[in-house]
This record gives C-alpha cells, structure tokens and sequence, in this order.
C-alpha cells in the first residue's frame, strides 16, 4: 500500500470521479480514503457540488462577461 497524502488525494479527485486513475493509483486513493475522515468529506463535498451543478439549467454567458471571466483566470497565473 502506497502512502497517499491528503494532497495528492486531493490533486487526484477529478481523475477519480472520471475513472481515470490506473488500477494501483485507484487502490492507493481508495485505501487513504478508508483511513482518512477529511478526504471522505472532500470527496462526498466534491460529488454534492458537481451533482448540483449538474442540475443547472445550461445558461450561455453573454460574450463580454464570458471574456471578463476568461482574462480574470488569465490574469492569475
């Protein structure tokens, strides 16, 4: 069994949900998951939010405010 910590599990989620990790990673992410309280909680967080996004309506973003957003991201690095 790999060590995971929190921040790789935290790193590896999407990839998770996606069925995207490889057999020894999903092991290793499901074991920390067992022993780990604050991951399971992420976890369950993360499902709940994209679940709910997931029932919004698709709504189109008018351009200007779909650049703005854009440049903002852009912006952090």
């Amino acid at each position: 069994m790999s060590d995971l910590e929190c921040r790789e599990f935290v790193e590896q989620v999407t990839a998770f949900l996606e069925g995207a990790l490889s057999t020894e990673a999903e092991q290793d992410f499901v074991d920390h998951l067992a022993l780990c309280d604050g991951c399971e909680r992420y976890l369950d967080q993360i499902r709940q939010t994209s679940q709910a996004l997931t029932d919004l309506p698709a709504a189109a973003l008018p351009g200007d405010a779909r650049s703005a957003l854009l440049n903002a991201f852009r912006d952090r690095r």
